[in-house]
């Protein structure tokens, strides 16, 4: 705690320019997206000053520290081995299938509300896939029915996309005349432009019979 609170006191009396810079500590907690107990890890001085030393989740590192470690670090691994292996099974099951939402929607196709990571996740817990809100990568929320994909992540390197099928609660009327971007909405045609257009036709074929 000494060297950390010295550690601190030094970042106080640094220029902002520091917090470009980068620190070697030692973790005494798993953190996640940067390592596990035990790990030695290189991190910006604005992180090491404003998250990992006043949380006191890492400190420097000495050989006396990283010995007192070593028997939190092995369970930390066996842990991280476990669930490595049970993300890697998860995303191998998820290959392929396709995973069907019914909400409310006008007959447009707008959703009442709209369909979020937490949604998601849900609907995956529901059929077995024990998937976090935070590894349903949604940029944004589904808010109209239609065909979508979404990708499942865990880490950095274990991910796979998953089709979402958002569909109407009920029937909705002239469905076959409307038409979809890419993206999902609706491309609005305006209703004078059709009839005037449908009018132009027959007056042709009637000049031409």
């Amino acid at each position: 705690l000494g060297s950390c609170r010295r550690l601190l006191t030094f970042f106080e009396r640094t220029s902002t320019m520091a917090s470009n810079r980068r620190l070697e500590l030692l973790l005494t907690s798993n953190v996640e997206n940067l390592g596990i107990v035990g790990d030695i890890v290189r991190v910006r001085m604005g992180f090491a000053r404003n998250y990992l030393l006043p949380m006191g989740l890492a400190e420097v590192p000495t050989p006396e520290k990283i010995e007192a470690l070593a028997e939190k670090r092995e369970i930390a691994l066996r842990d991280y081995e476990a669930k490595r292996s049970e993300q890697s099974s998860i995303i191998e099951n998820l290959e392929g299938i396709v995973l069907t939402l019914t909400r409310s929607a006008n007959d447009q196709g707008g959703l009442y509300g709209s369909v979020t990571q937490r949604d998601i996740a849900d609907a995956l817990i529901e059929n077995g896939f024990t998937v976090d809100t935070r590894a349903v990568r949604l940029h944004q929320a589904i808010r109209r029915i239609g065909e979508y994909h979404v990708t499942i992540q865990f880490g950095s390197d274990l991910r796979v996309d998953v089709e979402v099928m958002v569909n109407p609660d009920r029937p909705l009327e002239d469905r076959e005349d409307m038409e979809f971007d890419d993206e999902g909405n609706l491309i609005i045609v305006e209703k004078a432009a059709v009839t005037e257009e449908a009018t132009s036709s027959e007056t042709a074929k009637s000049e031409t019979a």
